[in-house]
């Protein structure tokens, strides 16, 4: 999924490239700078994300509201009542994602049930205003609930023994969590981004044969990465 992001950003940036040459050498004068070109800041990086990430519910949100922001600009809808309903429908919005969330994969969350029934207790690493770092070298890992408010939770899981299914419960409020995973395992993401974001920069194919380390997110003005 990393590799595809990165190939569509590679095409974005030559068609900007090529406009550009092309307006340079007077063969073409395509103006870029046309009238609400701000919300292609927004269209382009969702668009890459909602075809990029396996978590597509935010990506296709922000995609519909730069649309709609373009709209406006282009004086095809209306500016005033826009910015009124922005707030409402983002509310909206995040009620229905809380909600339905669920039932989008019910697989993983039948999976992450189990895994809670037969964890005792997770590690906890917790940093508030700090910095935490957790490193399982040639450890056992049973799984963990991370937590950073104001500050930063690294888990370096590199060297890890890893044997089974395994959950990790990420929350991150004005603050971020970075996850650094093996080599022989999958994983599976299930995210709650408001105003935040998961990003899963690992490049792999589910193998039924590995075990998987299911992340549960959870990010509010903050993020987490699992690399």
């Amino acid at each position: 999924m990393r590799k595809l992001g990165n190939t569509l950003w590679g095409i974005v940036l030559i068609i900007i490239g090529v406009i550009l040459t092309l307006n340079a050498l007077e063969i073409t004068n395509i103006n870029i700078f046309f009238n609400g070109w701000w919300t292609l800041l927004i269209i382009i990086p969702s668009a890459i994300e909602l075809i990029a990430r396996e978590d597509k519910f935010w990506s296709a949100i922000w995609l519909i509201i730069g649309i709609i922001l373009l709209l406006a600009c282009r004086d095809i809808l209306d500016f005033e009542l826009i910015w009124r309903l922005t707030i409402p429908v983002i509310i909206i919005l995040i009620g229905i994602n809380l909600i339905f969330k669920d039932k989008l994969d019910k697989r993983m969350e039948k999976k992450n049930k189990e895994l809670k029934e037969k964890a005792e207790g997770l590690e906890e690493y917790c940093a508030t205003f700090g910095e935490v770092k957790a490193d399982f070298n040639n450890q056992e890992f049973k799984g963990a609930s991370l937590t950073a408010v104001f500050g930063s939770t690294d888990l370096d899981l590199r060297k890890a023994i890893i044997n089974e299914d395994k959950l990790i419960k990420t929350c991150a409020v004005f603050g971020g969590i970075e996850i650094m995973v093996p080599e022989n395992v999958n994983i599976k993401v299930k995210s709650t981004p408001i105003f935040g974001a998961t990003s899963n920069k690992t490049n792999r194919k589910y193998d039924e044969k590995l075990p998987t380390i299911y992340v549960n997110s959870f990010c509010m003005f903050g993020g987490v990465d699992i690399k």
